[in-house]
């Protein structure tokens, strides 16, 4: 069973989010948090205007055993950037100094790349696609897009930096990356499928 800290909305502005367990949404009340989207392989919840706080997952195979990668609990932390610019400035400076996201994707409402920390945990770099909390969230609760590809797509973050580089929009390397046009040349880990 999931722990649930009652607090506030105002206290949990600005965490990220983790990987928990989804059916813990229907057994525990998440105070001052609204479900955004929930299907048999996660949910995605808000305690304010942002798209999601805390994303829950259950993905196959998914269990408490020493594997870091499919252990039920904590998967990732979020940090958000308020324009791409920062996001991408980031990337280049740590790419500078050796340290390389694991796997980066566009979600749909946030452009998002993955690190791993010394002990293995996952830290998440993000922008808001939309640049506003209330749209993308629409957008993740109503699109018939997010339905059906709720993780998104892939995308290489050398190739998205030479994109900007030569002047392209970010709302051009959002579009080019949802059309499949910026994913590397392998997926860098397998994104389970939620069953018919």
């Amino acid at each position: 069973m999931v722990a649930v800290v009652q607090a506030q909305a105002d206290d949990l502005l600005g965490i990220g989010h983790g990987r928990q367990q989804p059916h813990a949404v229907e057994r525990d009340p998440l105070v001052g948090a609204e479900v955004l989207f929930q299907y048999e392989l996660g949910a995605w919840i808000s305690n304010d205007e942002a798209n999601h706080r805390i994303a829950l997952l259950a993905f196959p195979g998914f269990t408490d055993d020493p594997e870091k990668e499919t252990r039920a609990g904590l998967h990732h932390t979020a940090f958000e950037y308020a324009a791409f610019e920062d996001l991408n400035a980031s990337y280049l400076r740590l790419k500078a100094d050796g340290i390389v996201p694991a796997f980066c994707l566009d979600h749909g409402m946030t452009f998002s790349y993955y690190y791993r920390d010394p002990d293995g945990n996952h830290v998440e770099l993000q922008v808001d696609n939309f640049g506003d909390w209330s749209k993308s969230s629409a957008w993740m609760r109503d699109s018939l897009e997010f339905q059906e590809d709720p993780l998104g797509k892939f995308v290489d973050p050398d190739r998205v930096a030479a994109a900007f580089a030569d002047g392209v929009s970010f709302d051009a390397i959002h579009a080019r990356a949802m059309a499949g046009e910026l994913a590397p040349e392998a997926a860098p880990v397998e994104l389970p499928k939620a069953e018919a």
